[in-house]
């Protein structure tokens, strides 16, 4: 990474590990937690680590020095380290999901070495992106941080797996993945916003699944939901779906094709939201992904998406969950 990003990224890092370490400390999860509070902490930053640092240009540092094909392979082994960290000071430590954190992100990569390059979407990322799904809508590793609170962690591991897959092994994927803001991104994100909102306002309320608060929330409150919306949620479902798949599926299926097949995909993973199949979850988080997709393909920037994203989540959870 050049110096100044280096700085920008240590410094935000710094920042958002330290607002929540203010806000988890301060909120149930501490006291679910306990002496164990250290430990999930540091998984939970391990775990940040790379979606905050490939953003600024890490994945250059981390590709100079994995220049063998097999040293690609081992180092993804280090993805498990995160549970490790937080299981065996815990005292709860499973052998079966410490040997599969390891050995599966080692697995896909071995499988992603050998997919035929130039990247087009071939049998080995159908294989891969369905086996990260399947990691997280299946619940996989709902043992691996079994307290209230952490729910997210497991999503911040296959979040991991993907990015390593798709930015160490399996490149060059022109994912547009950075955090440095630009003017483009902001407009952008902000104006797919603008178009889903009546969307979701307006068929959100004619399905009768929002309901309008008017209620102000406190500034803290409003922070916090930013804060979390954009690192826990916008973040590893938009570099999933739009940076991965929508990314890939271009290579086959053309730009329309591509933005219909992941958006439809992005709808039906919200299926069991509340209910065994929600419909209406689905058809809205079907025209978000639309946005999302369309926020994302403008200019191949990552973050209009996850702009997008989180001013939809974030205004649906203060205002009409």
């Amino acid at each position: 990474m050049k110096l100044n990003r280096t700085t920008g990224a240590l410094a935000g890092y710094a920042v958002i590990v330290a607002g929540f370490r203010v806000g988890v400390a301060r909120s149930m999860i501490a006291v679910n937690l306990g002496r164990n509070l250290p430990y999930a902490f540091a998984s939970f930053a391990l775990l940040l680590a790379p979606l905050w640092f490939f953003a600024f240009g890490g994945d250059e540092w981390v590709r100079g020095i994995l220049r063998w094909r097999g040293a690609r392979i081992l180092a993804a082994a280090l993805l498990g380290v995160p549970y490790l960290v937080f299981a065996i000071p815990a005292g709860i430590l499973q052998p079966h999901l410490a040997i599969l954190m390891c050995s599966l992100p080692m697995l896909l990569g071995a499988l992603l070495e050998f997919a035929p390059t130039p990247v087009k979407f071939a049998w080995q990322d159908a294989v891969a992106i369905g086996v990260v799904a399947a990691l997280y809508m299946l619940h996989v590793l709902e043992g691996a941080w079994p307290y209230k609170g952490l729910g997210s962690l497991p999503k911040l591991y296959a979040a991991d797996i993907g990015l390593y897959s798709y930015f160490i092994v399996r490149q060059p994927v022109e994912m547009g993945y950075s955090f440095v803001p630009t003017t483009s991104a902001i407009l952008i994100g902000l104006r797919e916003w603008a178009l889903f909102a009546p969307f979701g306002i307006g068929l959100g309320a004619a399905l009768k699944f929002t309901h309008f608060h008017r209620e102000m929330p406190s500034l803290e409150t409003a922070v916090g939901t930013i804060f979390v919306t954009f690192l826990l949620i916008a973040i590893p479902e938009e570099m999933f779906f739009r940076g991965i798949l929508q990314n890939l599926l271009e290579t086959r299926l053309g730009r329309v094709g591509a933005l219909a097949v992941a958006s439809v995909l992005f709808g039906l993973s919200h299926f069991n939201k509340g209910a065994v199949f929600n419909w209406r979850y689905v058809l809205l988080a079907t025209i978000a992904g639309i946005c999302y997709g369309r926020a994302w393909r403008a200019k191949r920037q990552l973050l209009a998406s996850v702009i997008t994203h989180t001013a939809v989540d974030v205004i649906w959870t203060l205002w009409f969950r």
